[in-house]
């Protein structure tokens, strides 16, 4: 009998096998497991090696960093570590500041400055580093301005190759023109040609604001319009106002009276500004700009020559960055070194009088004029206000004359029309208060021969070698308008009278009083001392 083989147990093997197969695959997972966690373990122990190596790199950096705005002195690079050396030198370099005007102007503390002179000195590639100095705080909003859509154009092409080489993640947002930083920062990009473009920002809060060739600008309104909106709410970050630009612009008179003229150039001055709590103190600073402060342009002297081919007038203006030129200048004579003296006291022999320009929404102008015995000029005084009806004006002039001898006075001829049938004229509104006039010349021309008395004047004797005519110190508003006066267009003999003209008016009233005539025709009075000379108007005896 033959045994029959036993049924193999196929279910059972393959059981075992599989546990077998996932006991194998377990450990594999584990070991991988460890494998993966011990590779985590050296990676914690490398970043805890980086974190102090790197907490102690910046106590390191610390040491050649210097003041508020971290600058680096290098001479101070060589004290520190040869790894921080090293880092510092290979750290590839996005924007450094030109020597002198660019550099003081980037870390400048005042409030307000102006950085300005000539072209080509690297004005606006610095407006555009300026605002980044806090850009790595959340609150720091800042506003970057020119006058119109294009010239605003060429400062955002150049802001998209400098933003996000100095702030990697930084973001620029075509509709909202403005860069957004990782921080949460923005820079916002704008133009305001006029108030109405200017309203737009009406409301907004800026902790950094710059306007890019601020003279482009006829009058400072927009300048004070956009400063209101200047304020921060972070204590951390303080605020700052900017501007740049060259003179010859229409606006370039302004811009020298409120940061050129109050100081010398590099000089922090400060300003008062009338608070409900009291008179809280603006500071400002005035930092000049040369062609050759960009040593990029002046590689080649192209530019240069370019500049230096110009007119007279613009090569003063764009080359040298002088605030004093003006083109088309009704009085280019005008000098503030021959015609402006320190003020004096009157000797009590020098003949006085006075000549005015009145008007209540314009300005009214009173000069005072003396006379020496060599028949020289001096204006001695000036009273420059608005919104003073006829009565007042004379109030006040009556008052500053006060206990002086005013031989005679000359006002604008057509105070005397009657306005409407009934009333006094505006002269004899005046002369009610006691504040006698003459009217002024009302001849044919006799506009243009008042210029050309003025024009005689200033200039400079052949035998003396000094003009005839100056102008006291303490008459800022006819040293201020005088020189920048422009000619009219239309009428080259005659100044443009949309201009500032008020005290030149009152300059022409008086010196057309005493005209200097070719001959020699005055005397020496000895009983008085008193030098006399031909009178311009034989009915009044002036």
């Amino acid at each position: 009998m033959v045994d029959e083989p036993k049924p193999k147990n196929t279910g059972r093997r393959r059981v075992a096998d599989l546990t077998k197969n996932l006991t194998v695959k377990e450990k594999k997972a584990k070991k991988s497991a460890q494998e993966k966690l011990a590779d985590k373990k050296k990676e914690l122990v490398k970043a805890q090696k980086n974190y102090w190596a790197t907490k102690n790199s910046l106590k390191e950096i610390d040491k050649v960093f210097t003041g508020e705005k971290n600058l680096i002195e290098e001479d101070k690079i060589e004290d520190t570590t040869p790894s921080i050396r090293n880092a510092i030198k290979e750290k590839e370099v996005i924007f450094e500041p030109n020597e002198g005007p660019q550099t003081e102007f980037l870390a400048a503390s005042e409030r307000e400055v102006f950085y300005g002179g000539a072209r080509g000195g690297g004005k606006s590639y610095a407006m555009l580093v300026d605002p980044l100095r806090y850009c790595d705080k959340q609150k720091h909003r800042a506003l970057l301005i020119r006058r119109t859509m294009p010239e605003l154009r060429d400062l955002i092409n150049h802001s998209q190759q400098l933003y996000p080489k100095a702030y990697p993640g930084a973001k620029w947002r075509e509709q909202e023109k403005e860069w957004k930083f990782p921080s949460g920062a923005r820079i916002e990009f704008g133009y305001a040609e006029n108030l109405t473009d200017a309203l737009r920002y009406q409301g907004q809060s800026y902790t950094w604001i710059g306007i890019d060739e601020l003279p482009q600008y006829p009058t400072q309104d927009i300048y004070n319009f956009l400063r209101s909106s200047l304020r921060s709410v972070d204590p951390d970050i303080p605020v700052f106002m900017r501007a740049t630009g060259n003179p010859g612009n229409v606006g370039s008179q302004w811009v020298k009276e409120v940061f050129v003229d109050p100081a010398e150039p590099n000089t922090k001055f400060d300003i008062d500004i009338k608070t409900p709590t009291g008179v809280k103190k603006i500071s400002r600073r005035f930092i000049p700009a040369k062609l050759q402060d960009n040593p990029y342009l002046m590689q080649t002297d192209d530019y240069y020559a370019m500049l230096a081919s110009l007119p007279e007038v613009q090569r003063k203006q764009f080359l040298d960055g002088n605030w004093e030129a003006f083109e088309d200048s009704s009085f280019p004579e005008f000098n503030k070194d021959l015609h402006i003296v320190k003020s004096f006291d009157i000797p009590r022999n020098w003949m006085k009088f006075r000549a005015a320009d009145w008007g209540y929404s314009s300005p009214a102008c009173c000069l005072w004029f003396a006379i020496d015995f060599d028949n020289n000029i001096f204006v001695y005084r000036e009273l420059y206000t608005k919104k003073l009806t006829a009565d007042l004006f004379a109030q006040k002039v009556v008052e500053l004359e006060d206990g002086e001898y005013i031989r005679y006075g000359v006002l604008d001829s057509s105070t005397w029309a009657r306005r409407g049938d009934i009333g006094p004229s505006i002269a004899e509104t005046m002369i009610q208060e006691g504040c006698r006039w003459r009217p002024s010349d009302r001849s044919p021309r006799s506009r243009i021969a008042g210029k050309l008395e003025i024009h005689k004047r200033l200039k400079l004797n052949e035998d003396t070698g000094y003009p005839t005519l100056f102008v006291f110190d303490n008459c800022v508003n006819l040293i201020r308008t005088l020189p920048m006066l422009p000619t009219d267009k239309n009428n080259p003999e005659d100044v443009d009278t949309h201009a500032e003209d008020h005290a030149y008016d009152a300059l022409r009233y008086g010196c057309m009083s005493r005209p200097v005539h070719p001959i020699a025709q005055k005397f020496h009075d000895f009983g008085v001392g008193q030098t006399k000379d031909v009178v311009a108007d034989k009915v009044f005896g002036y």
